[in-house]
């Protein structure tokens, strides 16, 4: 995929900046022995392009692991527009359906700034979610692909399995040049959860290459007023093989 060479890293609008140095991931893959690369599509183009998405899949066909870099091309988010649907582009659609067809350990890389739909989710070995994550994102996904490093962040938003499941969609976009946000608390997890909708991946979701044990959970009190302050105590143990590092989330509800 195009992004393992030229990564998204950045979002739309005021927030382009010209960065000194850009790492690919490519930079780092292809020192390494028995790698190769393909295309696979344009960028600057929804439709799919046959002859790239033939390169891409007779390469995928004779090798061990297809990792697909893909994602949403500046053209589909910015800061200035609002998004019309949560597809990727036809084209990288076309390419997962055809690398994945000749090799079941397929691993997609993401570049995107929020969620997107995934059909192709059942089909693929591996999702490793990298969001817009700046200039170095090329090096850092090189390393959790070759567990160098293991991953430890966490979504920070849920991840809807389409559209229409977003408690905006019934009055989006609106009438005219009105729309109402009639949605009140009933936003992200609030809204799956009152709903009982399920999602693709729920807010604080990710994986490890390690185990993490939690043991001796402590309150500092069993009840407080609202103006009071609680201190929670655990302690945190990595079971597994590998180093790693562990998001300790705290939820609490009414």
């Amino acid at each position: 995929g195009r992004f393992a060479k030229e990564p998204r890293f950045q979002g739309g609008g005021s927030s382009h900046i010209n960065c000194a140095t850009i790492t690919s991931a490519w930079e780092e893959l292809g020192k390494l022995p028995g790698f190769t690369y393909c295309d696979g599509y344009d960028v600057e183009s929804d439709d799919p392009d046959e002859l790239l998405i033939a390169q891409a899949g007779q390469a995928a066909a004779t090798a061990d692991v297809a990792v697909l870099f893909v994602g949403l091309p500046d053209r589909y988010e910015s800061e200035g527009y609002d998004r019309a649907h949560m597809r990727m582009p036809q084209a990288q659609e076309c390419l997962i359906e055809r690398v994945t067809a000749v090799n079941a350990n397929t691993v997609v890389v993401l570049h995107n700034g929020a969620p997107i739909e995934m059909p192709w989710l059942d089909d693929v070995a591996a999702v490793l979610e990298t969001y817009l994550g700046g200039e170095a994102v090329g090096g850092a996904a090189a390393d959790v692909l070759l567990g160098k490093i293991s991953p430890s962040g966490r979504l920070p938003e849920s991840f809807p399995a389409c559209l229409k499941d977003n408690s905006s969609y019934p009055w989006y976009q609106g009438e005219k040049d009105t729309v109402e946000y009639r949605e009140g608390v009933f936003v992200g997890y609030r809204w799956y959860d009152k709903k009982h909708i399920p999602v693709l991946f729920p807010f604080g979701y990710g994986l490890s290459y390690t185990e993490f044990q939690y043991t001796n959970l402590c309150l500092s009190a069993k009840t407080i007023r609202d103006n009071e302050v609680v201190t929670v105590n655990v302690d945190v143990t990595n079971t597994g093989k590998v180093a790693g590092m562990e998001v300790v989330q705290l939820y609490v509800a009414d």
